[in-house]
């Protein structure tokens, strides 16, 4: 058995990659809930859910400080690419396209659970003015949980209004992108092209001449 050398870091190792604004957010709940939690083995994948389902209830204002972190972590990645040479062989992956939202497209709907998330999250933050991002998420996690069927149906209701809502306007944006489909009342005749017209008084004037 050959005897494997120990390996050695790279000195023209590769920029460790940017940092989105939604993962430096689930950063610091993880970082909070540990300050909070040290001996609690948490899943990550519950963790990871929760934490997405108040990502997307947060004001932009609340997400501001981690577009801002986010900006920051590009910046140093663009400046350490720019001196990072690839060692052969090794290919450099081209920029993704990044896929432009239409601004005019209708907003999606909403969940029961974030309709709920929307009225309870002063609340929480009012009771609670210490809690974190992360500790918010999971109150009204366990507030969800807890209510009962009455309030459940009110924000099913919600969500259920808004969901035909979002079909509705769907439907009326998929129409406005479609061509109208041609009939004899709007199709426009076009004018002959030059050569063509000059084919045209060509062949007249040659039996005018087979006339004569």
């Amino acid at each position: 058995n050959r005897s494997r050398m120990p390996r050695v870091a790279k000195a023209d190792a590769k920029p460790r990659g940017r940092m989105t604004a939604y993962a430096f957010f689930v950063q610091i709940c993880r970082e909070e809930h540990k300050k909070k939690h040290p001996e609690e083995n948490v899943v990550f994948a519950e963790f990871s859910k929760k934490c997405a389902e108040r990502w997307k209830t947060m004001s932009d204002k609340e997400k501001k400080r981690f577009h801002e972190m986010a900006d920051k972590d590009k910046k140093r990645y663009d400046t350490e690419m720019q001196s990072y040479v690839p060692p052969k062989g090794e290919k450099v992956r081209g920029k993704k396209r990044k896929h432009t939202k239409d601004p005019n497209a209708p907003k999606r709907s909403l969940s029961a659970f974030f309709w709920f998330c929307n009225d309870e999250r002063g609340k929480v933050k009012a009771a609670n003015p210490l809690y974190g991002v992360g500790d918010i998420a999971k109150e009204l996690g366990r507030r969800w949980a807890m209510a009962d069927s009455t309030m459940k149906s009110k924000y099913d209701a919600m969500a259920e209004k808004d969901k035909a809502r979002y079909e509705r306007e769907m439907t009326e944006y998929k129409n406005k992108g479609k061509l109208p489909m041609m009939t004899p009342q709007n199709m426009t005749i076009m004018p002959k092209k030059d050569e063509e017209m000059d084919e045209d008084e060509d062949e007249e004037e040659e039996e005018e001449d087979g006339d004569e």
